[in-house]
């Protein structure tokens, strides 16, 4: 794959993006799942500041990772490819189909609870609870995805 110059900037800025989001969000995960997590603990964020900060780091930074990777450097990736760029759900489904993703269903839930993340965060301490909790399952996907498109652009870069 030859990168024209004025797209080898944006590939190369995206980059480094996409692993530090990546990073960020593992930290994150790390720091808000690794000692359990209890629907007590985010009926106590108004008592909890620290705990607070840590999910709305988690919510933030999941969020980031999932439009960056799915707005941003995979229709660049796609383009590259010579894969025509189409809506998210093509673009999806053309990602599951090159490996990049495994699944375009998984990709859309994982859309589906971002956004429940972020509305629901204030109104119904259950419903974030859960929708945290899938968020956390959901991060070995959403960074295995992330890596295999990194691994496609260094692959096709050298």
């Amino acid at each position: 794959m030859t990168i024209p110059p004025q797209s080898l900037v944006r590939v190369e800025f995206l980059t480094r993006v996409v692993r530090k989001e990546s990073l960020h969000l593992i930290s994150t995960d790390k720091r808000l799942f690794d000692d359990g997590f209890t629907l007590e603990q985010i009926e106590k964020l108004d008592a909890t500041p620290d705990v607070a900060e840590r999910v709305e780091a988690f919510v933030g930074r999941f969020g980031r990772l999932q439009d960056t990777l799915g707005d941003k450097l995979l229709p660049l990736l796609l383009s590259l490819l010579g894969e025509k760029v189409s809506s998210v759900i093509d673009n999806l489904d053309r990602a599951e189909r090159l490996g990049f993703i495994n699944s375009t269903d998984d990709w859309m839930a994982m859309r589906n609870l971002r956004n429940q993340m972020v509305h629901e965060y204030v109104e119904d301490p259950s419903i974030l609870h859960c929708a945290l909790l899938s968020g956390h399952d959901f991060v070995p996907l959403l960074t295995a995805s992330a890596d295999k498109m990194l691994d496609e652009i260094e692959r096709r870069m050298t």
